[in-house]
């Protein structure tokens, strides 16, 4: 897959590009830290968790924590620490700093890669939290700001998310080679020198560095955590190699298994690279596999009970699924742009609806001529809607093809918030598979019978201030192309022009 010419390709220049870069948080829940940050009776530990539960703010203190200049010798390893470092003021400060936004303008793949984290901490808490009782702040800390030098990349650049997830969890091809691809660098590099440059909790930092330095001893614990049936033969093995043995009960390790259970949960329970961290945190844990598993599920669940994104996947989902189901399908190319030929006609058409005075004799003749020029411009089912004066009823007027039910649909506006918001002003609404569940609930059935669709159209056109038509469109039910989309705003703007020269023509 191509990369965009803009993105940094060697690790200075990304290490450069990412370390300041600030990250979003959610109108809602800035509003909610502003309170509690400002509510003296708070103790320091429900400030803390109130941070931690806005991960990109809880990344913000603790980074801010560790770098500055007045900071103790040694980083703080979580965020309570982070806190009573910097102090209220501070925090307040920092928060006020970071850009508030409303949920729909935030990536959806940073949100995707938060809730990675929220599901990583959660792991990690009922796995590892009564075993590390005395060290709970920092596994819950570092479980969830982990997989944080990927947040920045994913705010700026989500496409990579999607083309990451098809090439590499879909097509199997090889994380480094793709990375290198397209970053230039692979995400361990990267992730290790932002971990370091941000002064991270040490149990982050050693988890990068055995990924990217030190495979060999994670292949040797995985080779006996392969023998998952035979516990004795497996502490055996540990017996006769003490350094791994050492190396696996270190605490930290607790932070790099919950991730790796995430995120190979991500893509599906059922594959190797999912079976390799759950045997591995199996031989941690010194329980049997389908134990672990049951614990690894429960867990799941109850990471989605506290998530209410219905925008966003989360694994627990795929456990009412048969076992070898897979969410992710491959990617649906874009529709091909309309041929010169056809956009020689749309040309043609659009310079009629623009014609002053009005060519048209009435107004089928004019939605007749809009319909064709949409048509010629790519789009392949199209539905033009006329509004009665009070927005009380739509009524077909024209429409291609859909089926023979299209021509008689009439549509109540008061029993669609869509709807009604295109009917108080001009407006457009663009379906896609990111917000497609947001906005299907609150179209009509009948329509979105018609246009069963995830790549969708929705344009309201005006004639002297006041909403005239409603025209719908697709490709077919393919992503729609860049050609067609921009002649689609043109040809939006000609049916404007002609409803407005039609209204003239008789004065």
């Amino acid at each position: 897959m191509p990369t965009s010419k803009s993105l940094p390709r060697t690790l200075d220049a990304w290490v450069q590009h990412l370390g300041k870069l600030p990250l979003p948080i959610e109108q809602q829940q800035h509003l909610r830290l502003r309170r509690i940050l400002g509510d003296s009776r708070r103790t320091w530990r429900e400030i803390a968790e109130a941070i931690e539960s806005s991960p990109s703010f809880a990344l913000q203190v603790l980074r801010e924590a560790n770098q500055s200049s007045n900071s103790l010798s040694d980083p703080a390893e979580s965020v309570e620490t982070a806190l009573s470092r910097l102090g209220l003021s501070r925090c307040e400060a920092l928060l006020s700093q970071a850009p508030a936004l409303p949920e729909s303008d935030i990536p959806l793949a940073f949100k995707q890669i938060l809730l990675i984290s929220q599901h990583a901490s959660q792991q990690a808490r009922g796995l590892f939290g009564a075993r590390l009782a005395r060290l709970w702040n920092e596994l819950h800390g570092c479980s969830l700001l982990f997989l944080s030098p990927i947040w920045p990349l994913l705010c700026a650049h989500p496409q990579l998310f999607e083309a990451w997830e098809q090439r590499v969890l879909l097509k199997g091809e090889r994380p480094a080679a793709v990375e290198k691809e397209l970053l230039g660098v692979t995400l361990i590099q990267l992730c290790v020198k932002l971990a370091e440059r941000w002064r991270l909790p040490e149990w982050i930092v050693r988890g990068y560095r055995l990924l990217e330095r030190d495979r060999r001893q994670l292949v040797r614990a995985l080779h006996i955590a392969r023998d998952n049936e035979h516990p004795l033969h497996q502490q055996q093995m540990l017996d006769a190699d003490i350094p791994l043995r050492h190396w696996l009960t270190h605490p930290s390790n607790c932070v790099l298994l919950a991730n790796g259970l995430a995120v190979s949960a991500h893509h599906a329970w059922d594959t190797a690279h999912s079976l390799r961290w759950q045997r591995l945190t199996g031989l941690y844990l010194q329980i049997p596999l389908n134990e672990l598993q049951q614990e690894v599920h429960q867990h799941a669940v109850s990471s989605a009970r506290l998530i209410h994104d219905h925008a966003l996947w989360h694994p627990a989902q795929a456990l009412i699924w048969p076992w070898d189901a897979h969410r992710l399908k491959p990617a649906v190319s874009a529709a091909a742009p309309p041929k010169r030929d056809d956009l020689a006609i749309w040309r043609q058409h659009c310079a009629r609806l623009l014609a002053e005075p009005s060519t048209f004799a009435n107004v089928p003749q004019l939605t007749a001529c809009a319909r064709d020029a949409l048509q010629a411009c790519g789009l392949k089912r199209v539905l033009l809607l006329l509004a009665d004066r009070q927005h009380t009823r739509l009524l077909t007027q024209q429409q291609a093809g859909l089926n023979a039910s299209a021509a008689t649909l009439s549509l109540d506006p008061a029993q669609s918030q869509v709807l009604k918001r295109l009917l108080s002003a001009p407006g457009q609404l663009r379906l896609t598979p990111s917000n497609v569940a947001q906005f299907s609930a609150l179209l009509p059935g009948n329509l979105k019978a018609l246009f069963p669709s995830e790549h969708l159209l929705l344009r309201s056109v005006a004639n002297n201030g006041r909403v005239v038509m409603l025209v719908v469109a697709d490709q077919g039910g393919q992503p729609l192309n860049d050609v067609c989309l921009q002649a689609f705003g043109k040809t939006v703007q000609c049916i404007e022009r002609a409803l407005g020269s039609f209204s003239r023509r008789g004065r």
